[in-house]
């Protein structure tokens, strides 16, 4: 077929500008011909992408409307592909259509397989249930229990937090427990781009979360047993011969637990950029496997019988892949792990068959593989950080200038180890800026000494802290153990100290507030085309990564957040801390208003801002932007005021923020916000200009199940 063929219109050829647009459109699909034969290899990476961009496209995109359409057009271009555009980029478009098409239907159909009732208002109920997973949260002194009651007006799933002081023995997996608690349904997104629990809990099938009222009565205690029990067992022979901050950091390594991790060690660990040490994924996995990969295949060689019979590789590739399942299941067999530990089955399974062990190949099988099973995972951090460092650091050892400059050669011990360190350095600067983007976005932070911090700790953790810990573990058979728990524990200490120093250094965190999703996905998509394309077309990719970042730090700073229940209302000002209209307000809330409003530190109280007027019941505050004085009025208290007095309050200012519903005769100059109008809109946050703008959790929710 060619695209040149020029027709004739009533005998006549076509006319100029017809055929000169023809020519373009011929001499364009041939050098996009040319180009895709040249990157043939990379098109089937482009089909892993394009799965992945539908199931992110259904999160993003606001309801069945938009779907629909998205669905349509994805067709519409896997038919012109497949039927009507000639030559390689025919057939690409059409799989990258089918691809978004068929992701866009895997989210869509978990969501609705996973539907589950859910509680419609809060009660207070007393029930008695099967405990489902204990999960001990030392850090906030809690216990976090996953039920299943056996009241039929209950949903089938609930969460229950449980202060650590009155949990009573035998709470483990199976028992069978009474107890009376404060039910709600799942607290929906806090604040526009903040964490979306509700949509966590719909795929985990929670109906309700709450907390324990009173004493628990365990009907039927279930003593541990199989891989729980020995996970238990190991979390306190660990406790036992390792107290302190470094046995709990030990039991996070083996057994994955991190709840009895302080609060001060893990606010260190994340804000040095260490914080992916504590969750068992990749490293973790790759040490097990390659270090039972290295000790089997040296144990069999030194047998002269099995070294002539067996093809050892394949043997000690097996025993690593028993190894790694074996480290996945004993540490709970969590979304991070399952994927690490697919991928390490990937690469022995390479390594068996003789071909390249590691490669984008291997991601994007990988990726796919948990977006079959697990489409949700997409839209989370875990699976976005894990695969764009993975990728990111392939990208970097295959491209021709750093394979030109750090490939073993002939050379002196000293220039080895530094060819060694500059590799080392240079992939831990890329892969830190590679997942700045993402840690912006998901908790609008990002440690700028990440790089140095896990320069020390990778090669710590991997080649001290775990061997330690395993031989310690090993020898505690015969009881001799407790030298190597020593030296444990001091490799443990070094790791904290280091992430303590690190965390502790001004300007080591990097805030911003609430980056738009289009400056994200922009970064995102010129991260993939930088490294799943070969050769200098890499380049364009910096094009949509310095678009999406001058997007997301020229982003303005909110003036005023407001929870979707109307208690919590934050003042903002650039560079200075968060103003709370309630002192009250926990920890996380706080927390929760400072990252929103991208400021690393705690909040401060409206009522000490100079101009401010505050009483029991109310404060009155201004806000001035771009001229103009904004006069706002909070109420903070649960009495009602005279109709009279709120009236004439609500006159006077411009804006009226309740979390209770407010006389009708209560109409401010421009915007009134209780609990009737935050029911409809949910938290929201405000930008005070010229014109104001306002953005809510329902437009970024939109009509997905978990919003209903």
């Amino acid at each position: 077929m060619e695209w040149a063929s020029a027709p004739s219109i009533a005998g006549s050829p076509l006319p100029l500008a017809a055929r000169q647009i023809n020519a373009f459109l011929a001499a364009a699909h041939q050098k996009i011909e040319l180009f895709l034969d040249a990157q043939q290899d990379q098109l089937p990476l482009w089909g892993a992408a394009g799965l992945g961009g539908g199931v992110a496209l259904w999160f993003c995109l606001q309801g069945p409307v938009q779907w629909q359409a998205l669905l349509c057009l994805a067709a519409s271009a896997m038919l012109a592909g497949f039927l009507l555009v000639p030559g390689r980029s025919g057939t690409a478009l059409g799989w990258l259509g089918l691809t978004v098409a068929a992701g866009m239907g895997l989210a869509w159909g978990k969501a609705e397989w996973v539907t589950a009732p859910r509680l419609e208002r809060p009660v207070i109920a007393q029930f008695s249930a099967t405990l489902l997973l204990a999960e001990p949260r030392a850090a906030d002194g809690k216990l976090r229990l996953t039920l299943a009651p056996h009241d039929p007006k209950l949903p089938p799933q609930v969460r229950v937090n449980v202060d650590l002081d009155a949990a009573p023995p035998g709470l483990n997996d199976g028992a069978e427990l009474r107890l009376r608690a404060r039910l709600a349904p799942p607290p929906p997104m806090a604040l526009p781009g903040s964490h979306d629990f509700a949509r966590d809990a719909w795929f985990k099938g929670l109906g309700a979360v709450g907390k324990a009222l009173g004493p628990i009565t365990v009907l039927r205690p279930a003593p541990p047993s199989g891989l729980d029990g020995l996970r238990d067992q190991l979390d306190r022979h660990i406790q036992q011969a390792l107290p302190g901050p470094a046995g709990t950091i030990a039991t996070a390594f083996v057994s994955g637990n991190q709840n009895a991790i302080s609060k001060d060690d893990a606010d260190a660990m994340r804000r040095s950029g260490l914080a992916h040490l504590l969750s068992v994924s990749g490293l973790h996995i790759a040490a097990v496997v390659a270090a039972t990969m290295f000790l089997s295949l040296r144990l069999l060689a030194l047998s002269e019988r099995l070294a002539l019979r067996f093809n050892l590789v394949l043997v000690a590739a097996a025993f690593a892949a028993a190894a790694g399942i074996g480290y996945t299941l004993l540490t709970g067999a969590q979304v991070p792990t399952v994927r690490s530990c697919v991928a390490a089955l990937l690469v022995l399974a390479g390594l068996a068959l003789g071909r390249e062990a590691l490669s984008l190949r291997l991601v994007a099988a990988g990726a796919v593989l948990v977006m079959l099973i697990a489409p949700e995972a997409v839209v989370g951090p875990s699976f976005q950080m894990s695969f764009a460092s993975v990728a990111t650091i392939i990208a970097l050892q295959s491209s021709a200038p750093v394979r030109a400059l750090f490939e073993r050669r002939e050379e002196g011990l000293l220039q080895r180890i530094a060819r060694s360190f500059g590799s080392l350095l240079l992939t831990g600067l890329v892969v830190e800026f590679a997942l700045m983007p993402f840690a912006l976005y998901h908790f609008h932070r990002a440690g700028f000494y990440g790089v140095i911090a896990n320069l020390v700790a990778i090669p710590l953790t991997t080649f001290v802290c775990m061997p330690l810990e395993a031989a310690a573990l090993a020898l505690d058979a015969v009881g001799l153990g407790h030298p190597l728990w020593v030296a444990a524990g001091w490799s443990l200490d070094l790791l904290l100290w280091v992430a303590h120093r690190v965390a502790g250094v001004p300007g080591a965190v990097a805030m911003l507030p609430t980056m738009p999703t289009a400056a994200f996905a922009a970064m995102v998509l010129g991260g993939m085309w930088c490294c799943l394309w070969r050769g200098r077309v890499r380049a364009w990719g910096v094009v949509p990564i310095a678009a999406g970042a001058l997007a997301a730090v020229l982003v303005p700073v909110p003036d005023l957040l407001i929870s979707g229940d109307g208690r919590h209302v934050a003042l903002v000002r650039a560079g200075r801390p968060p103003l709370m209209l309630r002192e009250r307000a926990g920890d996380f809330t706080r927390r929760l208003f400072t990252e929103s409003a991208g400021f690393d530190g705690d909040t401060g109280w409206i009522e000490d801002e100079p101009g401010a007027r505050c009483t029991l019941d109310a404060c009155r505050f201004t806000v001035g932007r771009d001229g103009r004085s904004w006069h706002v009025l909070a109420f903070r208290s649960a009495y009602l005021a005279p109709w009279t007095d709120t009236v004439a309050a609500c006159a006077n200012a411009d804006i009226v923020i309740a979390d209770r519903r407010l006389p009708r005769g209560c109409s401010p100059r421009w915007l009134k916000l209780d609990r009737q109008a935050l029911a409809r809109s949910g938290g929201l946050t405000i930008r005070l200009g010229n014109p104001p703008v306002i953005t809510t959790v329902v437009d970024g929710v939109g009509q997905h199940p978990w919003a209903s």
